[in-house]
């Protein structure tokens, strides 16, 4: 197992690494779609992107890329952004080899955030 760390994307706010490399696979902790100074951008299209490219920074880090991710859950604080999350996210992986996913709406994120992504991709 080894540790992922970036200064590209927020820093962890508890206990918990931004992404851990076991097997071959790289599982990235949920990434929000703060920049990595802390400073949160508005609304769910904003939010989307970073929390994207903040998965793309630690992926990055791992010595992979988006092309190696296998499987995306992602988090949304109101399905009805869903079209404006899906959107986004699309243009982050190549059409006709999507990732599998999960989406979910839930009751809160952290620092009352958007939108929240996390990954599973190959080295």
């Amino acid at each position: 197992m080894k540790t992922i760390a970036t200064t590209k994307a927020p820093a962890a706010i508890g206990p918990y690494s931004q992404a851990q490399i076991v097997n071959g696979l790289v599982y990235t902790s949920g990434q929000i779609g703060a920049k990595a100074d802390g400073s949160i951008p508005e609304g769910v299209e904003a939010q989307t992107t970073q929390s994207l490219e903040n998965v793309k920074a630690i992926l990055e880090e791992a010595g992979t890329s988006m092309d190696k991710v296998v499987k995306t859950t992602v988090f949304i604080a109101d399905m009805n952004d869903f079209a404006k999350v899906n959107a986004i996210y699309a243009t982050y992986f190549k059409e006709g080899s999507y990732p599998a996913r999960s989406c979910v709406q839930v009751a809160r994120l952290p620092k009352d955030m958007l939108v929240e992504i996390e990954v599973i991709a190959e080295l």
